[in-house]
C-alpha cells in the first residue's frame, strides 16, 4: 500500500496545479472576451468591403482585373505565412498550424522546397522555434506583432508581406492560421493570399448593378484590393489571437477538471490506505493482548 505521506503530497501538489489551471481559465476567458469583440466587429465592415470589390470586379464586362495583384504565373516561388502564438498551454492549435506546414511542404510544394524556392514568415514564437529546429527557410519573423495587436502593427506587416509579391519576390502568397469559431472548435485554414483571386462566391450569374463610377473602375479598384488585402490579413491574425484564447480556455477547463478527477482519485487511494493502516494497527493491539493473555 503507498506511503499515506507520499500521497498526501501529492493530493497538495495536484490542488496546486488546479488552482493555477482555474486561473488561467478565468484570465482566457477574460482575454477571450475582449479579444471576440474585435473579430465580431471588424467581420461585418471586411465583409461588406469584400463585397463591395466582387461587384465592382463582375461589372467588368472583359471578365478581368488586370492589376498587379492579380498576376497570374507559374508559382515558382512560394511564401507561406504561418501564424501561431507566442505561448503554450493551448491545447492542439500550434501543433496543428505546424503539422499543416509541414505538410504543405511535403506534399502541395514539394518540388519547390527541395529548389529552396519555399520560404516561411512566422507570426508567433512558437511557429518560429518549431519550424526553425526543422531547418525551414524563415526569412522574417513578427512574433511582437501579438504583444501589441493593433490595425497600424499589422497592415505594416502586411504590406511588406504584399511588395515581396509585387516586387517579384514570391510568386504565390499562402495564409496558414487557425480561424475562430467558438470557444471549443478553432478551424485551420490554409488559404492563397496573392495572387488576388476575384471569388464571387454565390450569386456570381446575378447581373451586377449598373453604378456610376467616380472615378473610375480601374482607380477604385486599385485603391480597394491593398485595402483589402490589409484587411483580410488583420482578419486572419485578429482570428488567430481570438482562437488562441479559445483554446487556452478550453485547455485550462479540461486541465482543471482532470485535476478535480485526480484528487478525487487520490484522495479514495489515500482513505483506503489509511483504514488498512489502522486496521492492520489494531490487529496488532488484539495480537498483543491475546499473547500477554497466554
Amino acid at each position: 500500500m503507498a506511503n499515506l505521506k507520499a500521497i498526501r503530497i501529492r493530493i497538495a501538489s495536484v490542488k496546486s496545479t488546479r488552482q493555477i489551471t482555474a486561473a488561467m481559465k478565468m484570465v482566457a476567458a477574460a482575454k477571450l472576451r475582449k479579444a471576440q469583440d474585435k473579430i465580431l466587429m471588424l467581420r461585418p465592415y471586411a465583409n461588406k468591403l469584400h463585397d463591395v470589390l466582387m461587384t465592382v470586379c463582375s461589372s467588368f464586362e472583359d471578365s478581368g482585373i488586370n492589376t498587379v495583384y492579380s498576376r497570374e504565373s507559374s508559382p515558382g516561388k512560394i511564401l507561406i505565412v504561418v501564424i501561431t502564438s507566442n505561448r503554450g498551454l493551448c491545447g492542439a492549435f500550434n501543433s496543428n498550424i505546424i503539422r499543416e506546414a509541414r505538410r504543405v511542404a511535403a506534399e502541395e510544394y514539394a518540388d519547390q522546397n527541395k529548389n529552396g524556392n519555399l520560404n516561411y514568415i512566422t507570426i508567433g514564437k512558437k511557429g518560429y522555434d518549431t519550424l526553425r529546429k526543422q531547418k525551414f527557410n524563415i526569412i522574417a519573423e513578427f512574433n511582437d506583432l501579438l504583444s501589441d495587436l493593433t490595425y497600424d502593427n499589422v497592415s505594416g506587416v502586411a504590406e511588406k508581406i504584399i511588395s515581396s509579391f509585387l516586387s517579384g519576390e514570391s510568386d504565390r502568397i499562402v495564409l496558414i492560421y487557425n480561424q475562430f469559431k467558438n470557444a471549443a472548435v478553432q478551424n485551420l485554414i490554409n488559404e492563397q493570399f496573392l495572387p488576388f483571386v476575384t471569388s464571387k462566391g454565390e450569386g456570381a450569374d446575378k447581373t451586377p448593378p449598373d453604378y456610376l463610377y467616380e472615378p473610375g473602375r480601374e482607380e477604385i479598384i486599385r485603391e480597394l484590393i491593398p485595402e483589402y488585402l490589409k484587411i483580410h490579413f488583420y482578419k486572419a491574425v485578429l482570428n488567430s489571437f481570438v482562437a488562441e484564447h479559445g483554446a487556452r480556455m478550453t485547455a485550462m477547463h479540461q486541465a482543471t477538471d482532470n485535476a478535480t478527477t485526480m484528487i478525487r482519485d487520490l484522495t479514495l487511494q489515500y482513505n483506503k490506505a489509511r483504514q488498512a493502516n489502522i486496521t492492520g494497527q489494531i490487529l496488532e493491539v488484539v495480537s498483543g493482548a491475546e499473547a500477554l493473555k497466554g
